[in-house]
């Protein structure tokens, strides 16, 4: 699919704090916040399938949950107002 574009340093300063802390279960800790970000915004700029999330970014599920999850709460809207904020 080309070159990978991920997030620079200086953006994820930004969207970082933004994002709520993941807790994994005893046996598997959370994995990264900036890595399954960067595959839901990999998903939204090519428009593939879950199932087609680069390895990189994770298992495809679990960042699908976490997806759902934070639209469920909010996360996206509340970034989105943050970062709008920030610009004024």
């Amino acid at each position: 699919m080309g070159e990978r574009i991920g997030l620079t340093d200086e953006e994820w300063a930004l969207i970082g704090p933004l994002l709520p802390a993941e807790h994994g279960r005893s046996c598997r800790p959370a994995q990264d916040n900036r890595r399954h970000f960067e595959g839901m915004m990999w998903l939204a700029r090519t428009g593939a399938q879950w199932r087609h999330l680069p390895d990189d970014d994770g298992k495809w599920n679990s960042v699908f949950r976490r997806y759902r999850r934070w639209l469920e709460v909010g996360v996206f809207d509340a970034m989105l107002e943050s970062l709008a904020e920030m610009v004024e």
